[in-house]
C-alpha cells in the first residue's frame, strides 16, 4: 500500500463527482487521518453520492441512516429483543455497526438522537443496555447537513461539531462539470458499477503509514503559532482547542502522505486548515464568516 493507491481511489471518485477534486481529496485525507467528515450543503449537490462512492471505492461496509425528528438512539445503536426460545434478551446491532455510517441530514434529528452518535465517534464503541461493544475497524462517520437556516433543523452543538475532523462544502458544479453531468450516465448507475480499489485491511495500513509521517519541531512551531493567534486575536470569539491542533496536524500528515512525502511541510497545514478549523471558529464580528476568518488566519500568521 502506498500513496498511489489512495490517489487511484480519488481518481475513481472524481469520475462520479465531477469538478470537485479538492473536496474529494480532503474527504479521503480525513479518512486517512482517522477522522469523521461533515458535509454541509444544499440538497441535491451530491453529498450522499460522495459518501457512497468513498465507501464503495475503499471496499468498506456502508450503512445509511436518514436522520428525522422522530429518530431514537436505539434506531442508531441497536436494541435488545427478548428471545422466547432461549429465554434471554439478545442484542440486535443497529446500523452504526459498520465501517462507514452515512448520517444523512444529521441536523434534522433531535439532540438526543444526535448524541447517540457521539460515543461511537469518540470512543469507537457503543454502550447499550449496560454493555459496551466495540465497533468494526476502520470506522468512519460521514454526516450531511442542510444549511441551518432551513426549516426543521436542530443545529449541532459546538461539542458535537468538534467531533468532526473536517467540514467541507461541495457547492454547485462549474458549467463544464454540470454539462458533463447532464449529458452523461446516471450517477446511481455509475455507483453500481464502481469496483472496490482497496479493502478495509488496506485502509488500516494506510492509516498507520499516515500516523508515521514526521512533523519537525519547526512545523510544530507553525501549528502552535496558528493556535495561539486564534486565542489572542479579537477577530475570534474563542480560540482553537488543543484537540483542534491535534486534528490540524493529523490532517496535514494525511495530506503530505497523499503527496508522497514522509514529512509535513507548512503548505500541507495551509491546504487542510480551512476544512479543519472553520466549524470550530466563531468570528467575533457579525459581518464575517468563519471561512473568511480561516483565510485571514493564514495571512496573519507567518511561517516561522
Amino acid at each position: 500500500m502506498n500513496h498511489h493507491d489512495i490517489n487511484a481511489v480519488a481518481g475513481q471518485i472524481n469520475n462520479i463527482i465531477l469538478g470537485k477534486e479538492q473536496q474529494i481529496r480532503l474527504a479521503l485525507a480525513c479518512l486517512l487521518a482517522r477522522g469523521h467528515l461533515l458535509i454541509e450543503d444544499l440538497p441535491g449537490v451530491g453529498k450522499t453520492t460522495l459518501a457512497h462512492a468513498i465507501a464503495t471505492a475503499l471496499g468498506l461496509r456502508f450503512q445509511r441512516v436518514q436522520f428525522t425528528s422522530d429518530l431514537l438512539p436505539a434506531d442508531i445503536l441497536g436494541v435488545s429483543v427478548y428471545n422466547r426460545d432461549s429465554g434471554r434478551f439478545e442484542f440486535h446491532p443497529g446500523p452504526v455497526f459498520t465501517n462507514v455510517v452515512l448520517a444523512d441530514e444529521v441536523n434534522r434529528a433531535t439532540p438526543r438522537a444526535q448524541s447517540a452518535l457521539l460515543e461511537a465517534m469518540e470512543e469507537n464503541q457503543v454502550t447499550a443496555e449496560g454493555e459496551t461493544r466495540p465497533l468494526p475497524q476502520p470506522f468512519f462517520v460521514i454526516a450531511t447537513q442542510n444549511p441551518s437556516n432551513q426549516i426543521g433543523t436542530f443545529p449541532l452543538p459546538e461539542s458535537q461539531l468538534d467531533r468532526f475532523l473536517m467540514r467541507i462544502e461541495l457547492g454547485y458544479p462549474d458549467s463544464a462539470a454540470e454539462r458533463a453531468l447532464l449529458s452523461g450516465t446516471d450517477r446511481r448507475t455509475m455507483l453500481g458499477e464502481l469496483k472496490p480499489r482497496l479493502g478495509s485491511d488496506d485502509l488500516l495500513q494506510l492509516q498507520q503509514a499516515v500516523a508515521a509521517v514526521r512533523a519537525e519541531p519547526a512545523l510544530l512551531d507553525y501549528v502552535q503559532a496558528l493556535l495561539r493567534h486564534t486565542r489572542v486575536s479579537p477577530d475570534f470569539s474563542h480560540g482553537l482547542s488543543p484537540r483542534a491542533g491535534l486534528s490540524l496536524l493529523q490532517a496535514a500528515r494525511a495530506w503530505a502522505y497523499m503527496d508522497g512525502r514522509d514529512h509535513v511541510v507548512p503548505e500541507d497545514v495551509q491546504a487542510v486548515l480551512p476544512a479543519v478549523v472553520t466549524h470550530r471558529l466563531t468570528a467575533s464580528g457579525a459581518d464575517r464568516g468563519a471561512s473568511t476568518s480561516a483565510a485571514a488566519l493564514l495571512l496573519q500568521v507567518a511561517i516561522p
